[in-house]
């Protein structure tokens, strides 16, 4: 992979996207320099915070996942999961080998969905030299059916385990209102098989194209779940590549360290060094001893190794989470035809607690934590939203980046930006969850 050298001197560069596009929310990428000296370099959020901690205080612990799952129509599963975890920390809740198999399964379904979306319909049109895939369908038509066939097995998933694909409506604490039958997981089994030579024809694609990601690199502190022997999406404790031992869950606000930028209607957030990265890469660099076959034969066959600090390199590491979330649903479904489905009715009595609940979205770690008084009834929550965890170093790496490229054309170096911003997959609505306001 490397970036072609400098082909044009440019004196004066003004660049104002507004907004980046083939990304979720709003955006902004101001760059201006002069004679060759950088002036601005910002990553702007400017969309309108949205107040989900207050929207669900007042309201029963029964009712949360519900209205936390609407903070994004892509990680709506996600979201379900860190509620309930949350809730059932806060009220002792114990839940069965069987919710936790089925609830990782529907997990497992979000994130093969996501990153089919994310690296086929966002990213591939930059690397084919694209404005957007719709051109991809005409060009590149076997590639794009790959793609759609994979991200309709991972709503497929989430359908027949969580309700429906999007804002799932079968998930309760302590299990679900209702499980699948076997023909259901039959189904399953049978799709995701033969999505394995879809993510082979996807990486190989990949794999052809990833010359035109830059070499850029820039040392990086990488947070995610760590859980060994496993590859951690849905348990763990908070892992850093900073660090030899893992902090617990429940210390999570000691991480992440929020605080507000004026840039930005979002929290940055900060723990080691001036800013961290989560999300597929970051998950790769610290569990990627545990992946299963397939998946370490892709990440080999992409020259993926522990270690890289390459933000582009997320892209790839996505394509290698495809191969695992498939090899690891396809060994639960036959575990649980094996055993077969025992029909739950969690009962739960409401009581007075304080639980964090921590999952990896697609774009990385995510943390929940609820307040409930002795009806149940929420009284403070705090969510912390994985973009939240990227702006910051977004902001970094365009202070490292934007150097490297500053004598090129000012339309490469926009396009060269607006790739490096796609790359971290953000979910910017997400993330401007809550803002502090002084009233004078």
């Amino acid at each position: 992979m490397s970036t072609a050298a400098p082909t044009i001197k440019t004196k004066t560069i003004d660049i104002n996207v507004r907004h980046v596009t083939r990304l979720e929310g709003h955006g902004n990428i101001v760059v201006r320099a002069k004679d060759g000296v950088i002036e601005k370099n910002e990553w702007q959020v400017p969309e309108a915070p949205r107040f989900f901690e207050a929207m669900v205080r007042g309201r029963s612990f029964e009712d949360i996942q519900t209205v936390v799952s609407r903070i994004c129509g892509i990680c709506s599963v996600t979201h379900s999961f860190g509620a309930l975890k949350a809730i059932e920390d806060a009220m002792d809740i114990k839940v069965s080998a069987q919710t936790s198999m089925l609830r990782l399964l529907t997990h497992y379904g979000e994130q093969l969905e996501s990153h089919a979306l994310h690296v086929g319909y966002l990213v591939a049109p930059d690397l084919l030299n694209q404005k957007s895939v719709v051109p991809l369908a005409a060009s590149h038509e076997d590639l794009v059916k790959t793609v759609v066939a994979i991200h309709r097995v991972g709503n497929l998933v989430m359908e027949k385990i969580g309700g429906r694909k999007t804002h799932p409506i079968r998930l309760l604490p302590g299990g679900f209102s209702m499980l699948p039958s076997e023909a259901d997981l039959r189904e399953l089994m049978h799709e995701l098989e033969d999505t394995i030579p879809r993510l082979e024809t996807l990486a190989a694609a990949i794999a052809d194209l990833a010359g035109g990601l830059p070499s850029f690199e820039r040392e990086t502190e990488y947070v995610a779940l760590v859980n060994p022997p496993t590859y951690p999406f849905y348990e763990g404790q908070i892992g850093s590549t900073d660090l030899n031992t893992p902090t617990p869950v429940a210390d999570f606000e000691s991480v992440v360290n929020e605080y507000m930028h004026p840039q930005s209607t979002a929290k940055w957030c900060k723990w080691h060094r001036e800013s961290y990265a989560v999300g597929a890469l970051a998950r790769y660099n610290l569990n990627a001893d545990y992946l299963q076959p397939l998946a370490a034969g892709a990440a080999h066959s992409f020259g993926l190794k522990k270690g890289v600090c390459n933000p582009f390199l997320n892209n790839v590491a996505q394509v290698v989470e495809c191969f695992q979330v498939v090899e690891r649903s396809l060994q639960l479904i036959d575990v649980l035809l094996s055993t077969g489905i025992t029909q739950e009715r969690p009962r739960v009595s409401p009581k007075a607690g304080v639980g964090v609940g921590a999952v990896e979205a697609p774009r990385g770690i995510l943390f929940h934590k609820y307040e409930f008084d002795e009806d149940g009834i929420c009284t403070r929550a705090n969510l912390c939203i994985p973009t939240n965890q990227n702006h910051a170093n977004i902001q970094l790496d365009f202070e490292a980046f934007v150097p490297q490229i500053i004598d090129r054309d000012q339309d490469e170096v926009r396009h060269l930006m607006e790739m490096l911003v796609r790359s971290y997959d953000p979910c910017i609505s997400c993330s401007t969850h809550y803002l502090n306001v002084e009233f004078v």
